[in-house]
């Protein structure tokens, strides 16, 4: 029971997400219970309650006696010819277990239609009481009572308004950003020789040295611009068959780029031995045509000026793309900061911990914060969803699955062919994996707009600072 949606998906922890839609008034419940034909409903606070479902034989009973006529029909049972099974038979072979099978389906039933009849919405699922169930005498019992603690979700405000303040960052293109970047291509496009002995800037292939026998070990390649300044002298000036005895902990001190050196050898500490096989070396590129048309596609730019602007322009989009999504974590963080959302903390818990077979008290004691935010966050979306009439139209979502598939191909092109049958590739999209690629761009497009509507009505100060700088804050 309960309103699963996809996950807002912003942490990677194993606690199931979940949304509301909605929300209950509490105004007729305060002090009091509201009973609704068999069902009972006693608040015990505002996010939490207890439901009561008393059932009396004649509930139940026209049902159960349907199905064991449904079973002495169809039963094969040795000694009777089928069809003919006595019902007597029926009811002490299988009697207690049709009667628990509609009663459950049944008292599900009316606990759900109950909550969609007065609008309760719900945070997790129903919990059963377990101890009652299990003193239920089920041959003599002719009445049932059962009870189910409930979580719901809480009424609260929330406000967009330029009283909401964000602090975000750009990122700016300077001088020594376009150096780099500009020598990264010029290697990227250059071209690769084998000189006899290494200098600087050099990258060094060969093999670490092992006790194992294996004849032809894994190479190792290792780029020197990689190693500390203070150690780069030990391989300047080697040559095919040199072996430089340093330890990579010392030496290397990037974590990824000393990982990708030891490869399979990354358990090794202290000192290794690398016998080097070949200096790698690259004649860096040049900035002529030959290269604007490998970089953007034949005749993009035709000069070196438009060039470095469009590699500018580009470095630019790629980097207003990453602080976009760093604005959007901050828009997230300021509102679930500033809301005041009061849950039903022990009840969540014990219903994590019920839905979740494998995950222990400790785990659900660390992952419950970033749980409680998602669910925060999905709270208010949906409040500022209702409140200013933003809705994700069908239309938005067969155009957003067209601007995916287009993206998809945008690194080949995207043919006339293609392009003339983009309506049928997305139908076959959205409704492919039994409707959830269609439900997962429905939440992708109601995000983005709640995002937006949220950009424009907010107070967001950005500052300029450098990709390092960028890298050390965010």
């Amino acid at each position: 029971m309960g309103v699963r949606v996809p996950p807002s998906a912003q942490h990677n922890h194993p606690l199931p997400d979940y949304q509301a839609r909605g929300f209950f008034n509490f105004d007729n419940l305060v002090h009091k219970n509201i009973t609704v034909l068999d069902i009972q409903l006693d608040q015990i606070s505002k996010t939490e309650a207890l439901i009561k479902v008393n059932l009396k034989e004649a509930d139940y009973q026209p049902n159960v006696e349907a199905k064991i006529k449904d079973y002495s029909k169809k039963a094969t049972i040795k000694g009777f010819r089928q069809g003919k099974v006595p019902k007597p038979v029926i009811q002490k072979m299988y009697g207690k277990s049709i009667l628990v099978e509609e009663i459950n389906q049944l008292v599900s039933a009316k606990i759900m239609e109950y909550i969609r009849e007065n609008k309760i919405e719900l945070l997790g699922e129903p919990l059963p009481n377990q101890e009652q169930i299990e003193t239920i005498n089920w041959e003599d019992s002719k009445d049932f009572e059962f009870e189910y603690n409930i979580g719901i979700a809480p009424e609260f405000e929330v406000k967009a308004d330029k009283k909401v303040k964000v602090d975000t960052f750009t990122i700016k293109v300077d001088d020594k950003l376009m150096t780099e970047t500009l020598d990264n291509l010029k290697n990227q496009f250059g071209e690769m020789t084998n000189p006899e002995t290494s200098e600087e800037g050099d990258s060094l292939y060969g093999f670490i040295q092992t006790e194992s026998t294996e004849e032809e070990p894994a190479g190792n390649t290792l780029d020197l611009k990689e190693v500390e300044k203070k150690d780069q002298k030990k391989f300047i000036g080697k040559k095919s068959g040199d072996v430089v005895e340093f330890d990579p902990a010392k030496s290397i001190k990037n974590d990824v780029a000393r990982d990708q050196f030891l490869g399979e050898h990354k358990e090794l500490a202290g000192k290794i031995k690398f016998e080097i096989k070949n200096v790698n070396r690259v004649i860096p590129a040049d900035l002529n045509q030959d290269m604007f048309d490998k970089v953007f596609g034949k005749d993009a730019v035709k000069s070196e000026e438009e060039f470095i602007e469009k590699v500018k322009s580009t470095i630019g989009e790629n980097y207003s793309k990453e602080t976009d999504g760093y604005t959007q974590l901050k828009i997230r963080d300021a509102f679930i900061e500033n809301t005041k959302i009061e849950l039903p903390d022990e009840f969540l818990k014990r219903w994590l911990k019920i839905s979740n077979k494998d995950i222990t008290d400790e785990q659900i004691e660390q992952e419950y914060p970033l749980y409680t935010n998602d669910l925060k966050w999905s709270m208010i979306k949906s409040k500022l969803a209702k409140a200013n009439d933003i809705k994700v139209e069908h239309e938005d979502v067969v155009n957003e699955a067209k601007n995916m598939i287009r993206q998809q191909f945008g690194s080949m092109g995207m043919s006339e062919q293609m392009e003339a049958n983009i309506d049928a590739f997305t139908d076959n999209y959205l409704q492919s994996d039994e409707g959830k690629n269609y439900m997962k761009l429905q939440e992708t497009v109601f995000n983005e707009k709640i995002i937006s509507f949220l950009k424009e009505n907010v107070t967001i100060k950005s500052k300029e600072v450098t990709a390092e700088e960028y890298r050390e804050k965010a």
